[in-house]
């Protein structure tokens, strides 16, 4: 049980949710390595991906470029330039969010500055790692203006942009982050509360989708930080059942 403890405050430390220590209890920072070492040891393993062959890469090449010239919407006529994604080229987790920011516009990459930092924060409290084991990407890759939403036509245009990287990626979950990217990608318009708690499916290979808020709105709304753990402990446990399940399957004679 004490591990247990120990495992869950460092999860929600990681995610900047407070904790509540009992008086006389030590201090949460005097416990934090081995509570670290905890939680690492209770994260789901998910290894490295393999490195894509001369083919994909190459598909990945001209995905790219087409992105960086694309002038299917008057986006093109604002940005600095296209945000393919980050991430390793074939992931397990693919995280989805809206669309560039103007940090995210200057520099090429989603989620960087504040909603960043969090949304790291918030993928290693489920033992993953942008820079390894997970790709992300947004449904638009050009920035709309002031940051407003994304349009209707906007988003026509540019779906099949991540069409084609889910494709490549051939994800086994993937997590969409905010309003505008869950209701985009399953082509509804429910509010964000009824599509959290569920699994949903994307896709012509029903890939299992998993609804949580954006961090750019945890930041600005921190209460629901824990509603956003919870979401994330549901991720991993779907994540789980579908990797425990598909080991199974391949021990089966």
């Amino acid at each position: 049980m004490a591990a247990h403890g120990e495992q869950r405050r460092a999860y929600l430390e990681a995610l900047g949710i407070d904790t509540w220590v009992p008086r006389g209890a030590p201090p949460p920072a005097a416990a934090a390595p081995e509570a670290t070492r905890a939680a690492a040891a209770q994260a789901p393993t998910v290894p490295p991906p393999a490195p894509p062959d001369a083919a994909e890469a190459a598909r990945w090449e001209a995905l790219r470029a087409e992105v960086q010239g694309c002038t299917r919407c008057p986006l093109h006529l604002t940005r600095t330039q296209g945000v393919l994604g980050v991430g390793p080229k074939r992931s397990d987790w693919l995280v989805v969010g809206e669309a560039p920011g103007a940090e995210e516009d200057r520099r090429g990459e989603p989620f960087v500055g504040a909603a960043g930092q969090l949304l790291d924060a918030m993928l290693r409290a489920i033992g993953l790692d942008r820079a390894t084991n997970v790709y992300i990407a947004n449904i638009l890759k050009s920035r709309p203006p002031n940051n407003r939403d994304p349009k209707p036509e906007e988003v026509a245009a540019c779906l099949p942009y991540l069409v084609r990287q889910i494709a490549l990626l051939r994800p086994k979950i993937i997590l969409a982050v905010g309003r505008i990217a869950a209701q985009n990608l399953l082509a509804t318009a429910a509010p964000l509360g009824r599509l959290r708690g569920q699994v949903h499916q994307f896709g012509e290979l029903n890939t299992p989708l998993v609804v949580t808020y954006h961090p750019a709105y945890l930041l600005r709304t921190p209460a629901d930080k824990r509603k956003a753990w919870e979401d994330l402990k549901f991720a991993r446990s779907v994540y789980r059942e579908l990797t425990q399940g598909a080991a199974s399957d391949g021990h089966r004679t």
